[in-house]
């Protein structure tokens, strides 16, 4: 792929606030940019006030930015499409939209996580149901609410296929929003998934009041955990090192604006998984991926002590000082087994 018109047409699937985040970054990068909303009269009120007040409330969608929900219409010409639907709504979205997808256009997935029935991730799944050639996988640390906010954010573009990424990098990146290239699609598919699982216990452990030391310590262990599954599914070990790896997972962990961190922290202050998701409309993508990802790790044999007790902590009625009694008390190791 050659080099991208500044005029080029962007689609992006789903009306979430990365989604609404995401159209904003390609007006700013001089593109021609639709906005799809599953929702009819959702879509009239985004297209009549420029406000997303359900999932990105206070900041004004440019003009520009054609929103409707009207799939077919807005597909036509689009060279680039990014997919940014929670992943276990994915494959019923494609099913509804599938027909008139436009087969042309570089499918980008921006979604993270493990679908509970399949365990595919994002890019699996959209290779199954549309037959999207290497799709390229957007990630890392890249909250809505800063990019929106033309914030400074840094992510990577991976596939396999480096002219893709490179393209999908050329089409995205503006002052404020730097898109690195990564040739390890899996790698950042993983890390993206996990490390929202990583964030619930770390929001639980601020709940519980277990200060920076107990923060720091699941942020370190939580990268060898998703390096150690990563590896064993095949991915590249520096990935983890890396914006997709580590910088997602420091954010994850550490912002007010993750969804994933503030569910772990209701938790860890006494409150129920039924009633927090009840309370939100916003998508905490680490809950099934819980879920999707013990079943995941038991088939690669790999150890997982952090989302397990995460998982017994969700699911199992485990209470939140149990579970991390269990994660202090375990055996004794060398720190350098899971490194090297």
């Amino acid at each position: 792929m050659s080099g991208v018109g500044r005029a080029a047409t962007v689609l992006v699937v789903g009306d979430g606030g990365w989604g609404t985040a995401l159209a904003m970054v390609s007006h700013r990068a001089g593109r021609r940019v639709r906005l799809w909303s599953h929702d009819p009269p959702y879509a009239e009120v985004l297209q009549r006030t420029r406000h997303n007040p359900k999932f990105l409330p206070g900041v004004e969608i440019p003009a520009a930015v054609e929103i409707s929900a009207d799939f077919a219409r807005l597909a036509e010409g689009a060279e680039l499409i990014l997919m940014v639907i929670p992943t276990q709504f994915l494959r019923g979205v494609l099913t509804r939209i599938g027909r008139d997808f436009p087969r042309q256009a570089q499918v980008v997935s921006c979604a993270k996580g493990i679908e509970r029935a399949t365990l595919l991730l994002p890019s699996q799944i959209l290779a199954e149901r549309i037959g999207a050639r290497s799709p390229v996988i957007l990630s890392g640390p890249s909250h809505a609410e800063e990019v929106s906010r033309d914030l400074p954010a840094t992510v990577v573009a991976a596939s396999h296929d480096h002219a893709a990424a490179r393209h999908v990098s050329e089409f995205l990146s503006c002052p404020t929003f730097r898109v690195y290239t990564n040739p390890d699609p899996l790698g950042v598919e993983i890390g993206g998934a996990v490390k929202n699982v990583i964030a619930l216990a770390a929001g639980i452990a601020d709940g519980l009041e277990l200060g920076d030391n107990a923060r720091a310590a699941l942020i370190t262990r939580g990268v060898t955990e998703i390096s150690r599954l990563g590896i064993a599914l095949g991915a590249r070990r520096e990935t983890f090192m890396g914006l997709a790896g580590i910088g997602d997972l420091i954010a994850t962990c550490t912002s007010n604006h993750s969804r994933n961190h503030a569910v772990g922290y209701r938790i860890g202050r006494g409150e129920t998984l039924d009633l927090i998701l009840r309370s939100t409309e916003k998508v905490p993508e680490g809950v099934e991926t819980t879920r999707s990802l013990m079943e995941l790790a038991r088939r690669a044999s790999v150890d997982m002590p952090i989302a397990r007790e995460v998982h017994a902590v969700l699911f199992e009625e485990k209470l939140p000082r149990e579970a991390v009694q269990t994660l202090m008390t375990r055996s004794a190791k060398d720190e350098l087994e899971d490194l090297l």
